[in-house]
């Protein structure tokens, strides 16, 4: 078939181009956005899941809604050892130029301008370098005394505050989107609860969305005992045969292409449910394909070549950044979790290895922060990649 019309998209935090089963988290984030617009109170929103479940995705698609509502949005991807304060000055900075043209009262809109330059000039030694420091386009003095203290802290509870009033004095909100939240650092996690905390106290219209790694629940409670009450939890997981069936189905469909029931069949066994493996596949079989509608016979032609591309782009780039002692280890957590790529207990893997525990600890801390691996439970380990176990195990050097 055509290759120009072929409808899949796999890629990094690309839009599919069927957003299938997302239906009740985007019906309960309009529901976290009206009640807000009535002056309800709501908590903040955490989406967490593997790599490849579509939390990015999801994240921008929660956004647009927001933004179709007109509220003020920013969207901000964590990296580790960054300090927030330079992202969250852009991103906010964004969201009130959204809202300032529809504010009354300019001198109020420059005056949370001035605060958010102090904010995003202020020095600390996570920002003393000249290339982290942001330069805003605010053509009105820094503010003193108001979120210029240096405590990354109590600045971001006094600027949010701010930059909420401003969205609650024209009926409106602001959403901040933070991707890879597992990878902000330890005080700036506790000055986002900090902030999300006082902000809900106050009724104030600004929420936080959050995306992250499974483990991003246990990294918010470890900083704030109160975060499990302090955010809603959804966990995004892989498609169901029903929702599968229908990102391939409907892109096809308005080709004028269909599926035969064992071609599903055959890809829904092979990319297991994962948003991304479902784009991989699709997209690799309608190349393969000669004339709709697709057989089980061109998705079996089709399977190797996008595991070829898989393990080079999905996988093998990620393999290709760990060094010697962490490809051992995941080597060994494939062995003792199989292809489905289980949770495993870290004493397993160091008596598989034999070796003690304590000294294996300096390569799974380097898994965990490089977003390879994370700590399912206490003791136990897991990858963050699905179907990473299959691959190791079918490349075993």
């Amino acid at each position: 078939m055509d290759p120009v019309r072929n409808p899949y998209a796999p890629g990094a935090g690309q839009r599919p181009p069927e957003l299938a089963g997302r239906d009740a988290e985007l019906s309960a984030f309009d529901v976290v956005l009206e009640r807000i617009a009535h002056g309800r109170p709501e908590r903040s929103l955490v989406l967490t899941g593997l790599r490849g479940v579509g939390k990015t995705v999801l994240l921008n698609q929660l956004r647009s809604a927001a933004i179709s509502r007109g509220w003020g949005t920013g969207k901000i991807e964590a990296r580790p050892e960054q300090s927030l304060r330079r992202p969250v000055s852009s991103a906010l900075h964004m969201a009130l130029r959204e809202l300032g043209p529809r504010h009354r009262d300019q001198e109020s809109i420059e005056e949370v301008l001035g605060v958010l330059k102090a904010f995003a000039q202020r020095l600390t030694p996570d920002t003393a370098k000249v290339r982290d420091r942001w330069q805003p386009g605010i053509d009105v003095p820094a503010a003193t005394g108001r979120a210029d203290s240096g405590d990354m802290e109590i600045d971001l509870v006094e600027l949010l505050s701010d930059a909420a009033g401003v969205a609650a004095d024209i009926g409106s909100g602001i959403a901040l989107f933070i991707d890879e939240m597992q990878d902000v650092q330890p005080d700036d996690v506790s000055a986002i609860c900090a902030a999300c905390h006082e902000l809900s106290q106050q009724g104030a219209p600004l929420i936080v969305v959050g995306a992250g790694l499974p483990h991003l629940p246990a990294v918010l409670s470890a900083s704030k005992s109160y975060s499990e009450r302090l955010f809603r939890y959804l966990r995004i997981d892989r498609l169901d045969r029903e929702a599968a069936d229908h990102a391939l189905l409907a892109p096809a469909a308005r080709e004028g292409v269909e599926f035969e029931r064992a071609a599903l069949d055959a890809l829904y066994a092979a990319a297991d449910g994962y948003p991304y493996f479902v784009q991989a596949y699709g997209k690799v079989t309608w190349d393969v394909a000669a004339a709709s509608p697709v057989t089980a016979d061109d998705v079996a032609m089709a399977a190797p070549v996008a595991e070829a591309e898989l393990a080079v782009g999905f996988f093998g780039s990620r393999y290709d950044r760990a060094t010697p002692a962490e490809r051992e280890y995941m080597h060994a957590m494939a062995d003792l979790g199989g292809p489905n790529g289980a949770a495993v207990a870290t004493s397993e893997v160091a008596v598989s290895l034999g070796r003690k525990p304590a000294s294996l600890s300096p390569a799974r801390d380097s898994l965990i922060k490089k977003g390879l691996v994370y700590s399912a439970e206490r003791g136990s380990i897991a990858f963050t990649v699905p179907h990473f176990g299959r691959y190791l195990l079918r490349h075993p050097d």
